[in-house]
């Protein structure tokens, strides 16, 4: 049996062999959908000790861009037994961090957990411009924009893109995510829904679709 709390901690650490052998051990006894879903929780856990630890000054950058690389690989090993593994993709998601704000941890933990659930993520990155939105937007015809971003100014600039997707017509259920959303930010913003976790953000997609 899988215990959550080493997994949390493993990843916490950065010990990426502890953390690729508890995960292989755990998928080779065939887990539930739901069991599995604990284990993507418990590296959630982990990915938030990384960034209390860098915000305490000892985690730097890299650490966080490994972390990040870490929880991807974590996923992409749990996907089978998260249903990812069919080929059938329910739905395309067009994510990225808005412009002013150059975070991606979060947005890469949404991508990897969207993808995992069966969605087709299409990446802009992170300082995308409103146009570049809209453009992209237009071209994929997404079901679901997902605009992240952890700074504060962030808001006004998702309420920016909003405004500018709502002006050129494109039909999305739009998600916002990152530190400063609230519900009031939510709807100043106009979004459709809001989260500060990926997991809830993922069943929110879900139920969308």
């Amino acid at each position: 049996m899988l215990d959550l709390k080493v997994l949390t901690l493993a990843l916490g650490d950065l010990e990426e062999d502890q953390v690729m052998d508890l995960l292989r051990e755990f998928t080779a006894t065939n887990p539930s959908e739901g069991d599995a879903l604990e284990a993507v929780a418990a590296c959630q856990g982990g990915m938030a000790i990384v960034g209390e630890l860098f915000e305490q000054g000892e985690y730097f950058v890299g650490d966080l861009i490994f972390a990040g690389e870490l929880l991807t690989e974590a996923i992409g090993v749990l996907k089978p037994a998260l249903g990812g593994g069919a080929s059938a993709v329910i739905g395309t998601i067009l994510l990225g961090t808005v412009h002013g704000d150059l975070h991606d941890i979060g947005k890469n933990i949404f991508r990897s957990m969207s993808e995992a659930a069966g969605f087709e993520v299409v990446d802009i990155g992170i300082d995308v411009a409103i146009e570049e939105f809209v453009a992209k937007a237009q071209e994929i015809k997404p079901q679901i924009i997902g605009m992240s971003g952890v700074l504060t100014l962030a808001i006004d600039s998702m309420k920016e893109t909003v405004d500018a997707l709502k002006a050129a017509g494109v039909d999305a259920k739009i998600i916002i995510g990152g530190n400063p959303v609230t519900k009031d930010a939510c709807a100043y913003v106009g979004a459709d829904a809001f989260t500060t976790n990926a997991a809830e953000g993922v069943k929110i997609s879900q139920d969308w679709i």
